[in-house]
């Protein structure tokens, strides 16, 4: 099957500026990110940035870049404009891999575009993995999904849900109850270009702007969004300095 990948990435982030040019090893994240969505099977590779510098630098590489709006409030909205200038058909999969995620598995990128495809129902297609420690359940930086039978998302929240009132009400929040389903939302998307241009006519929810997850604005338009377990453990992106140098000093000594 066909799909695009497309990478935002926004130099102006707020806990590191310039992020997507910062080194691993020789070369910058960015440049990481690009050659890991590269070893998927997506049939074109775009990174989109707002930045003349990333741009720049993008180009160095080899790689197909756009420039985007500076002014987009999310990924989604860049990667929408991009879909646009790339005149990109309705029915057109897109993946959205994020620009600082330089161990993203090429494996997982194939997972959620052949998952939407494999779900037509569906508008957006996304992953998950098992949580097995009470701390990840309790850190609100953690989004948890409840996923119903069928493989659709319930809701994501930065909450620990679901709330094992037994379990809990002893105040003892060292342990997860036996039997509860607790899964760690991925933040990797698929989604059909069509579904793209409807999603940035829509204002934020309430959902949205108070648990500051976009995906619940999909949630409250009636959109299904599918969610499978991760084939393969994907790694933290970075988000912090300290991200970056557990990064550096682990492709380091892999020798990469």
């Amino acid at each position: 099957m066909s799909f695009t990948v497309i990478i935002p990435a926004r130099y102006a982030s707020t806990r590191l500026p310039g992020k997507p040019l910062m080194t691993i090893g020789d070369e910058p994240m960015i440049q990481h990110v690009w050659r890991r969505a590269n070893a998927s099977d997506a049939g074109r590779v775009v990174i989109a940035t707002e930045d003349e510098r990333v741009y720049a630098t993008c180009e160095e590489f080899g790689a197909e870049v756009c420039m985007t709006d500076a002014g987009h409030e999310s990924g989604t909205d860049r990667l929408q404009e991009v879909a646009q200038q790339l005149e990109l058909a309705d029915n057109e999969i897109v993946v959205n891999v994020q620009g600082d995620e330089p161990l993203i598995p090429p494996q997982v990128i194939n997972q959620v575009a052949v998952n939407l495809a494999a779900h037509p129902q569906a508008g957006i297609a996304t992953l998950a993995e098992p949580i097995t420690r009470a701390a990840t359940v309790f850190d609100p930086n953690a989004v948890k999904v409840v996923i119903a039978e069928d493989g659709y998302a319930m809701y994501f929240s930065r909450a620990p849900i679901p709330w094992d009132r037994d379990h809990f009400s002893n105040d003892d929040y060292r342990a997860l109850p036996k039997g509860v389903p607790y899964w760690r939302h991925i933040g990797i998307y698929a989604y059909r270009v069509g579904f793209l241009h409807q999603f940035v006519g829509w204002e934020p929810g309430r959902l949205e702007s108070c648990e500051k997850l976009e995906q619940l604005r999909a949630l409250e338009q009636g959109v299904r969004i599918h969610v499978a377990k991760a084939e393969v453990t994907v790694p933290a992106g970075v988000d912090t300095q300290d991200d970056l140098e557990a990064v550096r000093e682990l492709l380091a000594g892999a020798g990469a």
